[in-house]
């Protein structure tokens, strides 16, 4: 699989710099600054690009059916982009897979990747094992891993939750003031990998609703040889900088401060369809 580390250009959903006009103009600065080739996605009815976009193997562009429990009513149909279309706009050609499966519940490297057992409720007509097995060949995978669904994260992803640094190296959020129960579960399938663990201050206490994301600084966008990491305005901020920076000590470690986005569930990584041309 294509990890993020190895992507050179990336897209953004059209209807962002209209929905969030004062952080695209931050992001825009930072973008072109960095040098970071990218373009928009047309026609888009939401700006969560990650989701209902392609996971790019290679060559090909895998294209999971985008109908996660989540979205399963009538007032969130005018929120679906019409993914067939975006892709023929761009000359993009995928194949398809029925299985559901949002862009934001796969963390991935070249060889490895994490999902939630969300996976098991949205394709419910699959044999767990089945499923699991059809994941990784369509991915080209060596190891899947299964993550408990965080508590009160009603989308289900993982890429709140987890990151890759390398084949051998994950970030992971500090759940240490989350329940019991989910904290022992989520560390028991962080130790259960065999990866060696590096902890992310995770700050979402004070925020008014479950929905909002800020705090979760794990949701950064990664591409080759730089990383865009979200703040807040949070005492945390400048001790996950810091931590990202000696993870990644060959990348420029950008921060953006991405309060509106956050306020609305989603980050950094939640906006991004970045790809390797």
């Amino acid at each position: 699989m294509t990890p993020d580390s190895q992507t050179n250009f990336l897209f953004l959903a059209d209807s962002l710099p209209k929905k969030y006009p004062e952080f695209y103009a931050r992001l825009e600065k930072e973008l072109k600054k960095h040098k970071v080739d990218f373009g928009f996605l047309p026609g888009t009815k939401d700006v969560w690009a990650v989701d209902y976009m392609p996971i790019q193997v290679g060559k090909k562009f895998i294209q999971f059916r985008y109908d996660p429990s989540y979205l399963r009513f009538k007032k969130y149909e005018k929120t679906k982009s019409d993914v067939d279309s975006i892709c023929e706009a761009l000359g993009i050609k995928t194949q398809k897979s029925d299985i559901v499966l949002d862009g934001g519940n796969l963390v991935r490297s070249a060889h490895q990747a994490f999902v939630t057992d969300r996976i098991f409720e949205d394709n419910p007509t699959w044999e767990r094992k089945a499923l699991l097995t059809e994941l990784k060949n369509l991915l080209e995978l060596d190891r899947l891993f299964l993550l408990p669904v965080q508590p009160g994260d009603f989308t289900g992803h993982a890429d709140g939750m987890v990151r890759f640094v390398d084949e051998h190296t994950i970030l992971a959020n500090d759940y240490s003031k989350e329940p019991k129960k989910f904290y022992e579960a989520f560390e028991i399938a962080l130790h259960n990998t065999g990866l060696e663990v590096i902890k992310l201050p995770y700050n979402v206490y004070d925020n008014t609703s479950n929905s909002h994301a800020n705090g979760d600084y794990i949701n950064f966008l990664q591409m080759e040889k730089v990383i865009f990491g979200p703040i807040f305005g949070f005492k945390e901020d400048q001790e996950v900088i810091r931590i990202l920076e000696q993870a990644f000590p060959k990348d420029s470690i950008i921060p953006i401060e991405s309060n509106e986005l956050a306020k609305d569930g989603g980050i950094l990584n939640c906006i991004s369809w970045n790809i390797l041309r």
